[in-house]
Formats: C-alpha cells, structure tokens, sequence
C-alpha cells in the first residue's frame, strides 16, 4: 500500500474502502454507487486483504440474494409469496391513497405497486414521497380474499444511509493530514486517482460537493460530453437528486397547491438538472419566474403562503463550441433555453465552474486508493450545513468596495463551502486561504462578465481583493487571461486591473494553454528557415533517406492557411509513433486557426486487423479527438478496409490536393530519447519520400 492510503486506513479505520471494489462488485447491478458502498462499508472497510475479500464474497452473495433486477421480478415475487417473507434491495417511492386512506409503496425495479406501508415509517422517511429512497426492505405476501386489498405489505424498511457517525473526530482527524494529502483523500473519495489531476484541477472537481455542504448554493457547470457533470449529484450522495432531462414541473419541484404536498425542493440537499442546456428545450416561464425569486430569498410561494427551503440547485450541460468560438461570437452561456438565458436568472448563480477545463473521464482516472465510504463523507458535509464559514478570510484581506452585495453573496457562498470541504477543523494558512478566496471570485466573476455581454445595462464590477497593508491584488478568469482580445470584445467586461492581474484564480501564470498562433519569427524557427512563402505554389518536394530538414510546418503549414475543413488520409494511423504524428499534424494547424474559429477534420484510415491492437488504435483516436476539440478543430474518423485506402493524401477545402508518399509517417524511427529530433521535426532524419501540391479542379469541401 502506498504510504496515505496506509494513513488513511490508520486514522479513518473502518470509514474508508478501497475504491476499485465498486466495480468489482457491481456486476450487472444498475444501482447508485452510495448503495454498493453502504454494503462495502459494512464488510470491507479495512486494509486486511483476506477480510477484503471475504467482505467482498458477502456482499455479492446479498446483491445476489436481494436485489432485484428488473428482468427478474417475477421470480422475486414469486420467491415473496412462496416464503411468505423476502428482504429485498430496491428504490421505492410512497404515494397518500386518499380514497382508502392509506400510504402504498412502490417498487421501481420488483414492479410492485399498492404495497400498504404504516404511517410511522411514512413519518420517519418522508423523502419516500419524493421520487424515493433506495432501501433494504422486508416484503410479505398474505392474500386475501378481499379483491381490493392488496396481498403486498411493507413489513420493514431500512433506507441505505448511515445510522451514526463521529462529527469531532472526523474534525480531529482532519490535522493529521496535510492539505495535499487532504485533498487527495477527498478526491479518491470521489472516485479518482489524484496523480491524474493538477492542484487547480482537483479544487475544480470539489468545488461540485459545495452543494452537498452549503444551504441554498446555485452552482452551474457547462462543458463538454463525458467530464462527470451529472456524477455527483446522481451517485455520490443519497441526499442528492439528478433530474435528467433538465425539465420539471412547478409542482414537481416547489409545491403541488392540489394537495399541499412539496416538492423535491423541501426534502433534498441537492436539487440537479441534468441536460440542462440546449437552445431548443421548452422552458415554464412560470417555473422560470419562482425558480429566480427562490434562488434569490430561498423561499417560494404556496398560494397565499410563503416555504422556505435549504435546497441547492445545480445546473449542468455540455457545450457544442469551445470556448473561445463562445467568447467570440456570443458568451458562455450561449446553450442554454432562452428562458434561462436572461440575466436576472443568471444573476442568482453563486459560482460557474469551467466545465471545459476538466478531462474527458477515462479509465485509468479511476482510483484504486482508499477513500471515504461515500455515505461517510455525505453525512459530514450535509451535517457541515449548519455552520457559516463565510468570514473566515477578513482576518487577513477585505473584498473591493466596487463588488455588489449579490456578487458578494456569491463569493462568500463558495468560500464557506470550501472552507467546509477543505479546512473543516478551522485551521488555514494564510496562502491556503487566498488560493480559495481568489477561485471563489473567480467562479462569480465568470458569471458577472457574461451577464454584462448579455445586458449592457448591467454596471461592470472590479473583482479582487486588498490585504490588510492595502495591497490591491486583482482576480482575472483563467479565459479571460488566455484569450484577452476576444474575452473583452463585446465591450463592457473590463480586464481586472491592478496588482496581480496576470495571476489565475490560484496564482498561477495563465492557467491556459500556449498560445494558438505563431508570430514570423517563430514561425521561421520552427520551420528551420526553409518554410515556404505566404502564398503557397504547386510542387514537388522530393528528400532522400536520412535527409533532415523536414517538419510539417514546412511541407503543410502554408497550405493550411485559411482552411476550415481538411481530409487526411492515410492507411497507416496505428501504431503509437503513428498517432504521435496525427498528433503533431494536428497542432501544425491548430496554430494557424484564431482564437473562436471552428474547423472540422476528416481522418480516413485502415482499422487494424488484430482485434486487441485495433480496440487500442480506436481508443487513441478517440482520445485524439477529444483532446483537439479545445483547439476548436471537430474531428470525425472513418475506419476502412484496406482495399478501400490505399493512398496517402491531405486534401483542404482551399482547394489543395497533397499527395504524401509515405503519409504522416516520414520520419526515420529513433529509440534516443536525448536527442534533439524528438522535440523538432527538422532535425529528424526521414526515409525517402515525395510530396506533391496541385490545384484540385474542384474543391475538396469536406462535409
């Protein structure tokens, strides 16, 4: 074991397991990790390997015996009824009959409705009235020869939750790590290997607990397909509810005023939307309407009454243009419902984390480390609501004057909300506190610039922050440092000023990435010198085996110029140098696109005919894939059969067609890896090879 996880299990003993056993246990099972992990952490919360995997036995042999898969339902009932008594694992949810005055369970996976359950466990677990709880639960069958009385009957129920834990020793416990270590337990406690993340991009990934720990905390992310958006709130927490499909009914969500009964909003911590961008979604103006006064006073009307609630609400979606096409033509929340894409709603969100800059979740980000039992972990934070840590930084800094009291509000929410997740016992240095007070601004900030590009009657607010000797130390958006020319475009978005401005949200440089453009001169330095004229000819340029002197700035640079659609084609895309080399043609033109543009690839190659190394080609193209999409270049594969591509070609819908000898794969292999042809092309010795530029008759316009 590695020396925290070892620390871990020394101080946590009996709280934590071992994360990768979700997967091992889970099967076929389509249940909420929090379930799999409540059985876990009864029988494998130790480091011992043999209890581990006699733990492990156990709860397979109950998932096995007791959960129901909904192929399988039949059986079960019929197992209930000739038992007289069966426990089962299943998400049931309670409905009033009024008509025969009695509450009726249902069972979403048994199939079983009208299951008459007594008021007192109604009373004890109201959230079965809401979209309902995963439960242990002992069902009997006892027909009847009454034809209206259901022979169902709910004769125990246990939710899957923790009956107790230790709030002063978890505290306690705290200072026994470090703040790194910390933060790694928390985000194996996720789920995630934290050698796969930089600092930034683990606070990214807490900062979507706040909602678990923060009473009324309006938390949006927006970004791409396939970074864990909707994770948390669907299987971290059984305090949480994901709502898919972004769309709900007012009484769904606040109050039905037929009958009284409230909605999602009084009984979860966390209220998420799932899907919730898209431009064409319908949207309730109504809903819209109490959602903003709620969001702003954490109360909603019930007729002529006024509830109050504790619900966070979360916004996620994912984005259709990088950032910078975003920055350039509308702003950052551009895919969201017209409805929700008005200023006054977007005016009560607390924090926008950048959806963009997390990793597309892959499987080697998993952790097999030991982390908290995720039932643990949400019964602290949802005891952490209580508590307000939102003053912590005015020992040592004060906002700007200039931020506006629901600006303010949005950045003390965070704070508190990080000061909860990540310094729960009270004690940060000064350093510790400034790097979350400054991406808590951020957060607010981001929100506050877009609803300016939105309204422009909104006033612009200089965000930042003095220390106690005066020092003004301004907070710029990690986008707004990478793309400055277009962040700021659409006027009325000042770039923070003074101090520190060039810092990100946790005092880095930039927080982004290189540049997207060479200037001439570097242009010449990459190209060794011999790079074409900005007005590309038609040729033949023909290099002998072991020539140097070749780059793909040099033989495809000038040719890219201006394209927004590109075809490749080559048979060869295989072998990891290979998809180096896709690579490396890639960022030859990612350099040459502005900042906002989009343009599109179209990779044509052979699939492998071994199946273990074709399954590995697919998933570094698809990796390739995503990895590009932040360039503002969409590419699509196509897989061939060898008798359909033979040929090696780059075709552009300029109108150039180059004919590649070798394709991408040029370059003479080499196993040195001190040696200077690895990082420039130029120097690279290359096998023989011609490449030929003529004027295509008819554009190759890819589409």
């Amino acid at each position: 074991m590695e020396s925290l996880d070892q620390k871990i299990n020394g101080v946590f003993a009996g709280s934590v397991v071992r994360k990768d056993l979700v997967k091992t246990v889970k099967g076929n099972a389509i249940v909420p990790s929090y379930v799999l992990e409540y059985l876990l952490g009864q029988y494998c919360a130790t480091d011992d390997e043999a209890t581990i995997q006699g733990g492990i036995g156990s709860v397979r042999r109950i998932l096995a015996d007791h959960y129901v898969h909904r192929n399988e339902s039949e059986l079960v009932r019929s197992t209930i009824r000739e038992r007289g008594r069966h426990k089962v694992i299943d998400k049931i949810s309670v409905t009033l009959n009024d008509k025969d005055d009695v509450y009726e369970a249902s069972f979403s996976n048994l199939k079983l409705s009208k299951v008459l359950v007594d008021a007192g466990t109604v009373k004890q677990h109201p959230k079965l009235l809401v979209s309902g709880v995963w439960c242990l639960a002992d069902v009997e069958y006892e027909h009847s020869p009454d034809k209206g009385q259901s022979p169902w009957i709910l004769a125990s129920l246990k939710p899957i939750q923790l009956s107790s834990f230790d709030l002063d020793a978890y505290l306690s416990n705290r200072a026994e790590f470090t703040t790194s270590d910390w933060i790694d337990l928390l985000i194996q406690s996720i789920g995630f290997n934290p050698e796969m993340f930089d600092r930034r991009a683990k606070l990214i990934q807490l900062i979507r607990l706040i909602p678990y720990c923060e009473r009324n905390f309006n938390l949006v992310e927006l970004g791409p397909k396939g970074t864990g958006k909707s994770h948390i709130y669907s299987e971290f927490s059984p305090h949480g509810m994901l709502i898919s499909g972004g769309e709900i009914t007012v009484p769904k969500l606040f109050v039905n005023n037929a009958n009284g009964r409230l909605g999602l909003v009084g009984y979860w911590d966390a209220v998420a939307f799932d899907e919730f961008a898209g431009k064409t979604k319908k949207s309730d103006k109504a809903l819209v309407d109490i959602m903003k006064n709620y969001m702003a006073n954490k109360t909603f009307s019930r007729g002529v009454e006024t509830l109050g609630a504790e619900a966070s609400m979360v916004f996620v979606g994912n984005t259709q243009h990088t950032v910078p096409h975003m920055l350039k033509h509308s702003d950052l929340f551009d895919e969201l419902p017209p409805s929700y894409h008005d200023a006054a709603f977007l005016d009560r969100l607390h924090h926008y984390i950048p959806g963009w800059e997390v990793d597309i979740i892959r499987g080697e980000m998993f952790s097999d480390g030991y982390g908290f039992v995720v039932d643990y972990i949400a019964e602290i934070l949802k005891s952490q609501r209580v508590h307000d840590y939102s003053d912590r930084y005015t020992e040592f800094f004060s906002l700007s004057t200039d931020i506006s009291t629901r600006d303010r509000d949005g950045i003390h929410k965070t704070f508190s909300g990080l000061m909860k997740i990540l310094y729960p016992h009270g004690v940060a240095s000064v350093d510790e506190i400034e790097e979350i007070l400054r991406l808590a601004i951020e957060g607010r900030k981001r929100i506050k610039d877009q609803i300016l590009r939105i309204d422009k009657t909104m006033s612009a607010v200089k965000f930042g922050y003095e220390t106690l000797d005066g020092e003004w130390r301004g907070v710029a958006t990690a986008e707004e440092l990478q793309y400055p020319s277009i962040y700021n475009r659409m006027g009325g978005v000042p770039v923070s000023d003074g101090g520190n401005t060039q810092q990100g949200a946790l005092g880095t440089d930039n927080g982004g990435s290189p540049s997207t453009s060479l200037t001439p001169s570097e242009q010449e330095a990459v190209s060794g010198g011999s790079r074409p004229s900005s007005q590309p000819l038609g040729q033949t340029l023909t290099f002998q085996n072991g020539e140097t002197g070749a780059s793909y700035e040099r033989i495809f640079g000038p040719y890219l110029d201006g394209a927004t659609s590109v075809i490749l084609e080559d048979p060869y895309l295989r072998t990891p140098h290979q998809m180096r080399n896709l690579v490396d043609f890639i960022a030859t033109w990612a350099r040459r696109i502005q900042p906002g543009d989009e343009v599109k690839l179209f990779v044509k190659t052979v699939q492998d005919d071994d199946p273990g190394y074709a399954q590995r080609q697919l998933g570094d193209l698809v990796q390739i894939k995503g990895s590009v999409e932040a360039a503002g270049i969409k590419m699509d594969v196509q897989l061939l059969e060898p008798a359909e591509l033979h040929d090696r070609w780059v075709r552009t819908d300029t109108g150039w067609d180059i004919s590649l000898g070798r394709g991408l794969d040029m370059f003479e292999r080499s196993e040195k890896l001190l040696y200077l042809g690895q990082s420039l092309q130029e120097f690279r010795k290359v096998k023989s090879f011609n490449v030929i530029y003529q004027r295509s008759s008819q554009q190759a316009a890819a589409t």
